[in-house]
């Protein structure tokens, strides 16, 4: 959704190349002659399969007239949108990289915005033509859409074919559509340096290269990140200083931010953000994975003469290595460590953590350290959401029974020491009482 973790060394000379890999996401694929992603073809058949999830009921609603919008004259359906998908305002993250279809809008005067629930993303552009859209899929994984910002009795979502996937179904989403977070050396025009390499985050990323690109609201000691810097032609890496960077509350001095909804980019909305999109890619990845195999045993079954539903010992060990992955960061097993306590600026991380589920105690799996790492119970708050609930039998499974394993301290190979006791206890108490099939045997 906005902005690879670069092997290369790093350069003694930052050099401003602009490559306009990002013009391609404007571009007709097929007519570029790239070749088909593999779940573009059956068995998954991205593109022809129909589409189910908050943006196609939104959009039945429109047509039924039960929701009629209003248009801003300044921000066109943006309002109206967010307020249709249930999103507050105090996720708003501002990006000033030009890594967007609406790139020529883009630089620090003019960022982008973004704004983002547990399901959905929405981009604006100040005088775009169209509202950028991501939501999650109850049988796609993740789905990209556009609205025009023209006044109209009934909008229309635009649901894109094939072009978002240049820059969004790549190693850094875990080869499936899905959003992404990128961290790159960018100038003041926006412009990146593509040529000194780019930087996938997460929440096992460390801070010092983070939100290249974007701007950051908030407190975090000592430690320093890219934001809130703009890379000059032609700089030396030894003039490379980030602490003017840190710890801001206030962004007037880049911008005006009166166009936008909140004077803010909030530092935990962004250390969320980062969590959240990797984590609906690697559910993606999952069912992807599942549909695949599935396919492949019902073929080879049928071929051999085999019982329907028998399982191969390759889709198995598939099954076993991405169901793995998926364990590991929903229990952020390797998550950066934190050496100085975050505060954000907008309100964000009291609304975040209003949303629940909470237990009789209180607790809920979105309650905030923010002292040593992000969350106070180390277990993603994506397992509340359809994504992981739909997830298909085997892989449902796998993950099921090893969460099981791990929370009650039965996992012998200490895979997780970043889960003390504690918060394993603390972890299933939260789920017995807001998800408690997580904690039931598997049919």
């Amino acid at each position: 959704m906005a902005q690879s973790l670069c092997s290369r060394s790093p350069v003694n000379r930052l050099v401003f190349i602009w490559i306009p890999v990002l013009v391609l996401c404007t571009v007709n694929r097929s007519a570029s002659g790239q070749a088909p992603f593999s779940f573009e073809r059956p068995p998954i058949d991205y593109h022809n399969q129909p589409a189910s999830n908050h943006i196609t009921r939104l959009q039945k609603s429109l047509d039924a007239q039960e929701n009629l919008w209003k248009y801003d004259s300044q921000r066109g359906y943006l309002p109206a949108i967010l307020k249709a998908l249930k999103i507050s305002k105090t996720s708003q993250v501002l990006v000033f990289s030009k890594t967007s279809q609406q790139l020529r809008l883009i630089n620090s005067r003019h960022p982008r915005a973004l704004y983002y629930n547990d399901h959905s993303y929405v981009g604006w552009v100040q005088g775009g033509n169209v509202l950028e859209i991501i939501t999650t899929d109850d049988k796609l994984g993740t789905v990209f859409y556009t609205l025009k910002q023209q006044q109209s009795r009934q909008p229309k979502f635009e649901r894109d074919r094939g072009q978002c996937l240049i820059c969004h179904a790549s190693r850094r989403t875990q080869g499936v559509p899905g959003p992404v977070v990128r961290s790159l050396y960018t100038g003041a025009n926006g412009q990146p340096a593509f040529g000194l390499g780019t930087f996938n985050t997460d929440h096992r990323s460390p801070f010092r290269q983070r939100w290249g690109g974007y701007y950051v609201t908030g407190s975090h000691g000592t430690m320093q990140h890219m934001g809130n810097k703009f890379f000059g032609e032609n700089q030396l890496e030894s003039e490379i200083d980030l602490a003017p960077g840190s710890n801001l509350k206030e962004l007037d001095a880049f911008l005006n931010t009166s166009p936008y909804l909140s004077g803010h980019s909030d530092l935990v909305a962004l250390m969320v953000l980062e969590h959240q999109v990797q984590m609906q890619n690697l559910l993606t990845l999952a069912q992807f994975e599942e549909i695949t195999t599935t396919h492949y045993d019902r073929t080879l079954n049928k071929n051999l003469g085999r019982p329907a539903g028998s399982q191969s010992k390759l889709s198995q060990r598939r099954i076993k290595r991405v169901g793995e992955k998926l364990v590991r960061y929903l229990l952020f097993a390797d998550e950066f460590r934190l050496q100085a306590p975050v505060t954000g600026t907008s309100g964000f991380t009291e609304y975040f953590a209003q949303q629940g589920p909470h237990d009789q105690q209180g607790r809920s799996l979105r309650d905030f350290d923010r002292q040593t790492r992000l969350f106070k119970y180390p277990l993603s708050y994506q397992v509340y959401s359809p994504a992981f609930g739909n997830l298909p039998a085997h892989v449902k499974r796998y993950v099921t029974e090893r969460l099981q394993l791990i929370l009650s301290n039965q996992d012998k190979a200490g895979d997780f020491p970043n889960l003390k006791p504690a918060d394993r206890a603390a972890i299933r108490e939260i789920l017995q009482e807001t998800k408690p099939a997580l904690l039931k045997p598997v049919d």
